[in-house]
């Protein structure tokens, strides 16, 4: 009894293993298409300049004051004790002037991430919607590198989850 048993879990094992259906979705296509992504990334554009106008005149102010160190530094009149000042402050704009770009990337990275997560969730219930009325096992991403080998019966989905989105 226990080798039918093992047999007849031998025979439908892999019967089984056939019987699942893969597919791909091309996740760069989809978000490419999303309306969505398009105006975050033009809100994303607007704060990457107002940032960067921002840190132009600060880099502005620190040109501006070595400009002027560089008049009173070839002036044999002008007391050590104010170039050094002079230049003590070059250096604290310009030290801002980094953490400031260093914080302004940290925000626009942050901000990136706030846009796009739900238009990421979005999208993944599109797909999870496509998966589950389509059956199949697993729908993974086509570009991922993670394939070796992907046969022609592996279905490409992309077009489903778009119709899914709307676009």
């Amino acid at each position: 009894m226990f080798k039918k048993i093992l047999l007849l879990i031998a025979v439908l094992l892999p019967m089984s293993a056939f019987a699942q259906k893969f597919a791909v979705v091309d996740i760069q296509a989809v978000m490419d298409a999303m309306p969505e992504v398009a105006a975050a990334q033009t809100q994303l554009e607007a704060a990457n300049q107002q940032l960067k106008s921002e840190l132009d005149k600060i880099q502005a102010e620190v040109q501006k004051l070595y400009n002027e160190y560089q008049t009173i530094a070839e002036d044999p009149n002008t007391p050590q004790s104010i170039k050094e000042r002079r230049m003590s402050e070059i250096n604290e704009k310009a030290t801002k002037a980094e953490q400031f770009r260093e914080q302004a990337q940290q925000d626009l990275m942050q901000q990136n991430q706030q846009l796009m997560a739900p238009i990421q969730a979005k999208m993944i219930d599109a797909i999870k919607a496509v998966g589950q009325e389509g059956g199949y096992t697993a729908v993974m991403p086509k570009d991922d590198g993670l394939f070796l080998y992907m046969g022609s019966d592996m279905l490409d989905v992309t077009i489903a989850v778009k119709a899914k989105l709307g676009i």
